[in-house]
């Protein structure tokens, strides 16, 4: 499955600069980083949320966790859920997996992780199973107009078993 052309245009009209990665077929940020060798914490993870009555693009480091707590409190919400399979087809007409951190594309706002910031470049999820794209975290974030804030933790790692 290519990257979906209204993509592609988004970035072409306003010549942002990214390089397209061909990679097998891969369906979450963890796939992503192992198929292209890459360390997770250079991946960008996109979710798909419903905030309150509306929904929102959230773009994160790949080897952190939402916090939902967080979040809410810094977007002044009631109430934040990951949106199920069955809306982000109808919202966005984007397969599960193939969602692009774009939300300008799909008419929907984008919310990214400080962190983020800390990466110079990133790979983030293309709208494609098979190409991502490689830009720097500074292009995405100038092109999107992002709420920027910190709602993220780092996941716990396990400790290994004692024998």
């Amino acid at each position: 499955m290519p990257i979906p052309v209204k993509v592609l245009n988004h970035l072409k009209k306003s010549k942002t600069p990214h390089e397209i990665i061909e990679h097998k077929t891969v369906f979450t940020a963890y796939d992503l980083a192992q198929t292209l060798r890459e360390k997770l914490s250079n991946i960008a993870k996109t979710l798909f949320i419903k905030v309150d009555k509306e929904y929102k693009v959230i773009v994160i480091p790949a080897h952190y966790r939402l916090d939902i707590q967080k979040l809410k409190k810094l977007l002044k919400a009631k109430k934040i859920s990951i949106a199920s399979e069955k809306d982000m087809q109808k919202q966005l007409k984007v397969k599960p997996g193939a969602l692009s951190p774009f939300g300008s594309v799909y008419k929907v706002g984008v919310v990214v992780d400080k962190s983020l910031e800390k990466l110079q470049k990133a790979i983030f999820q293309a709208g494609s199973f098979t190409e991502s794209f490689r830009m720097k975290v500074k292009d995405f974030i100038k092109l999107e107009q992002p709420v920027v804030g910190r709602f993220v933790v780092k996941p716990v790692k396990a400790k290994p078993k004692k024998k």
